[in-house]
């Protein structure tokens, strides 16, 4: 998410625009052929809609030609999918995933959008991620308050959090150990939970939502001495299992790393895996408490 080494080549640009001009084309279909318009609010934990005054909320088909006047068909394009088209048609800076990997994420998207969101990181890519998830709800959690500021000033509209982190990437060998211990096999809240990998620390709303797709490109984690994605992992692991029913759509970045390789295969499972497309894998992990007795890993 926020840039750490280097930019990918600056031609990647394009192929972005891209996708974001294909997602556009199907939003613009879906809306003609639609029985009625989407509610642009925020997805509740339930899916019912919920208010929340960090989305911004677009109504494009409320600005239709009043009812005394001929009728005519409003496709107008929401504010925030043409501020995305303008950003990265004009932007020298690129997202640091891949055309390849990004659609990996943004199929799943596709189809489940308007849906709740979850993304460890705040970078280049958040606007595009928001909105591919156009309606729904896309929160963003980053470790580094200055680049949250600096963000905020460019897209007010974006939803973020603070979130700090207690494990850095050289402790990772030695919290490799804990898969093996039960607490950390216990499913729950991860508020509650005894294992020390579990993220405490969040805004006690990130925790009540139940997330349809949870991104692990945070924190930082490329030097012995920052922070870790080993708890990142762990957590969304845990979410994802402890949510009321269905499944969560989880990515992890990065998997040519050490610490993301073996932290994805030990919390997230093989077994759960769909798809590695480059340095990105996607795990597809079911409600726990909606069928007891599975094995933390299949």
């Amino acid at each position: 998410m926020r840039p750490s080494k280097t930019n990918l080549p600056s031609n990647l640009k394009l192929t972005i625009l891209g996708v974001f001009l294909a997602f556009l084309l199907i939003f613009i279909l879906r809306t003609n052929f639609s029985s009625s318009p989407q509610d642009s609010t925020s997805i509740s934990r339930n899916g019912t809609p919920k208010e929340s005054n960090s989305i911004e909320v677009v109504e494009p088909r409320t600005k239709c030609p009043p009812s005394d006047q001929p009728i005519k068909t409003c496709n107008k394009i929401p504010s925030t999918i043409a501020e995305a088209l303008m950003h990265y048609s004009t932007s020298n800076i690129t997202p640091q995933q891949t055309y390849s990997e990004i659609s990996v994420t943004a199929k799943i998207l596709e189809k489940k959008s308007p849906c709740n969101f979850l993304v460890f990181g705040l970078g280049h890519d958040s606007l595009m991620w928001s909105t591919l998830n156009h309606g729904g709800r896309t929160v963003f959690l980053e470790e580094d308050k200055s680049w949250i500021e600096q963000i905020k000033e460019r897209f007010s509209m974006l939803e973020s959090y603070h979130v700090e982190y207690d494990h850095k990437v050289n402790q990772a060998d030695n919290l490799m150990g804990l898969a093996k211990r039960d607490e950390c096999k216990l499913v729950g809240d991860p508020r509650h939970s005894a294992c020390q990998l579990s993220l405490k620390g969040m805004p006690n709303e990130i925790y009540e939502i139940e997330w349809d797709l949870i991104m692990v490109d945070a924190p930082t984690g490329y030097h012995d001495e920052a922070p870790g994605r080993m708890s990142a992992i762990y957590t969304a692991g845990m979410m994802a299992r402890n949510r009321e029913e269905g499944e969560t759509d989880v990515f992890v970045h990065d998997v040519n790393r050490d610490v993301e390789d073996k932290f994805s295969m030990a919390f997230l499972c093989e077994g759960y895996m769909k798809i590695q497309e480059g340095r990105l894998r996607h795990f597809t992990i079911p409600s726990y408490r909606e069928t007891s007795g599975k094995p933390f890993c299949p």
